[in-house]
């Protein structure tokens, strides 16, 4: 990936499932253009990958921060990673 992309691997915590998390997430990502997946996790977080310009992830970031309106957001844990995700922006099954 050239210096002006990043992947970034997101954990999502707080009250995050049953509130259309990643459908907003799906959006707000497909909106700014970016690549990537969102899914719930058993454990009742949201886990997503996200890949793009460096301007849009700090801006997807931020957002995630807040979320939809019914959602209650604790933490967004973030870090780099190597996986390069296909074009599009898609939600996954649980796991």
């Amino acid at each position: 990936m050239d210096e002006t992309r990043r992947s970034v691997h997101l954990t999502i915590t707080g009250r995050v499932q049953r509130v259309w998390y990643r459908g907003w997430l799906t959006e707000t990502a497909t909106h700014l253009g970016l690549d990537g997946w969102v899914r719930n996790r058993t454990d009742g977080s949201v886990e997503a990958v996200v890949a793009g310009p460096r301007d849009q992830i700090a801006t997807v970031i931020d957002a995630c921060r807040d979320g939809p309106p019914s959602a209650r957001v604790l933490d967004v844990s973030v870090s780099d990673t190597d996986e390069t995700p296909p074009s599009g922006f898609r939600q996954r099954p649980t796991l």
